[in-house]
């Protein structure tokens, strides 16, 4: 059975329907997937599944605009999680498409001007075509993996986190993760997990890594040279680093460039509308 999820775009929607008189509407219960007619009465709005959702509930998610929210039992529960393994917290962030997820307060995917379905297109889009074996370096809502399993052999995703985890498998954008049987999850620190597999493995990898100041060691020479190490020759990597127009991204790009071709790739260069840099062995 399918989860109901909402966010502040739904229930407001809801809301205005009530407003406007309407008996019934269509509605979201997937963040933007799908749409299906629901009714509305006095009491609130009586949803799939037995789940019923009164009008004060409704009001409250449209009053919380960076969360989203699982019905259960009628109640609108945040989808948000604390990880003792990371000191982290989780939580999925609505947007009017894909939502992103909030690490410690700072969004995963950039949603200014963009939201985070084109975010990752853009991303994949700097090493087209993705082919053979694909490593995605950090899973967090598993939209680079599902995107590059569509065209590649198999992509292997890690994750460092299994909180994260539990955020996406409430994401009804993040499904395919699971489903799909051309994407295999590893749990574990990339830093090590990479450093143990098998040499020249890969034809494309995409590092997506948390930004610098929490997790430092993924933009290090060392783990650039475990990279090269795990890649094909003319294999590409595309390394997202940030805003490349702000002072703090022009410098770890700099540096980020400098480190990728000490570690031995032959070309490496910037790929602004990404927010990062391709590297290719």
């Amino acid at each position: 059975m399918k989860a109901i999820i909402l966010s502040h775009f739904q229930a407001q929607s809801l809301l205005n329907a009530r407003d406007k008189g309407f008996e019934n509407t269509q509605i979201s219960l997937d963040l933007g997937l799908s749409t299906v007619e629901a009714k509305l009465d006095a009491m609130g709005v009586p949803l799939m599944h037995g789940q019923d959702l009164s009008w004060e509930g409704l009001k409250s998610i449209a009053d919380s605009p960076s969360s989203c929210f699982v019905i259960e039992n009628g109640e609108a529960q945040a989808i948000q999680f604390y990880s003792d393994a990371t000191d982290r917290f989780y939580s999925l962030y609505p947007t009017s498409g894909a939502p992103s997820m909030l690490v410690s307060g700072i969004p995963m995917h950039r949603i200014k001007d963009t939201d985070p379905h084109q975010d990752t297109l853009e991303k994949i889009r700097t090493i087209k075509p993705l082919v053979g074996q694909v490593l995605d370096t950090a899973t967090g809502l598993g939209y680079t993996a599902i995107q590059a399993a569509l065209t590649a052999e198999h992509v292997t995703t890690i994750e460092l986190d299994p909180a994260v985890l539990q955020v996406c498998r409430l994401n009804p954008w993040s499904q395919e993760l699971f489903d799909n049987p051309k994407i295999t999850q590893l749990i574990g620190d990339s830093f090590d997990v990479v450093a143990g597999m098998e040499p020249a493995r890969f034809t494309r990898v995409i590092h997506d890594p948390p930004v610098f100041s929490l997790a430092g060691d993924l933009y290090s020479g060392d783990f650039y040279n475990e990279l090269y190490r795990v890649m094909r020759n003319q294999s590409r990597l595309f390394h997202y680093v940030g805003d490349p127009e702000s002072k703090s991204g022009r410098n770890i790009t700099a540096g980020v460039m400098h480190r990728l071709e000490q570690a031995g790739f032959r070309q490496v260069w910037r790929a602004p509308r990404a927010f990062g840099v391709v590297a290719v062995k």
